[in-house]
């Protein structure tokens, strides 16, 4: 399927991703109530394709720009217990297709975290091009995916009795992202 069938303002090229106007975001149970989180510090790019499946995606994130509202949780999560950025400063995100499937958009990709490197499906949402009041040309896309954390290593947890736990294993994975055409 070309681009210009699903998007025709889209056009093919590099993509930028503009951190000042994107969010990571993430939401895990913590205890009885959902904590909600993002990653502060990254840099990506996209590159569209003329054939949609040919299209990629890089995203490199800082794990040690982790916010959370808590700094003390915050500080814990930095520590070897949960993502250990001394010795895992980045997680990475690199796409290894694009499909639709049931009117939806699938980005296949692998997600690195922890030297941890896993498959992951991203539903895709596309949500238009437009331009900005400095002459740039951006695209906005939103994307979610769920995922285990310890899929990827990230084992921390404190039992509270029973089957209870400190956190869930389940984290979902919001993105918001805009990028600017090269």
């Amino acid at each position: 399927m070309s681009i210009a069938a699903v998007a025709p303002e889209l056009t093919a090229g590099t993509w930028n991703i503009d951190p000042g106007h994107s969010e990571v975001t993430f939401v895990i149970r913590h205890l009885m109530t959902k904590v909600r989180g993002t990653f502060t510090e990254f840099t990506g790019s996209v590159q569209i394709a003329e054939e949609l499946a040919e299209s990629t995606a890089t995203a490199e994130i800082q794990v040690a720009s982790i916010d959370t509202r808590n700094p003390d949780r915050d500080a814990h999560v930095r520590t070897s217990d949960v993502l250990d950025v001394e010795k895992f400063p980045t997680m990475t995100f690199a796409t290894t297709g694009v499909r639709a499937e049931d009117g939806e958009y699938l980005l296949d990709g692998e997600l690195t975290i922890k030297d941890v490197t896993r498959p992951l499906t991203l539903a895709l949402e596309y949500n238009g091009v437009g331009q900005d009041p400095w002459g740039g040309t951006r695209a906005g896309f939103s994307a979610a995916a769920t995922i285990n954390r310890k899929d990827w290593g990230v084992e921390f947890n404190i039992p509270l009795g029973g089957e209870k736990a400190l956190l869930s294993d389940k984290v979902d994975i919001q993105l918001e992202i805009q990028a600017v055409r090269t």
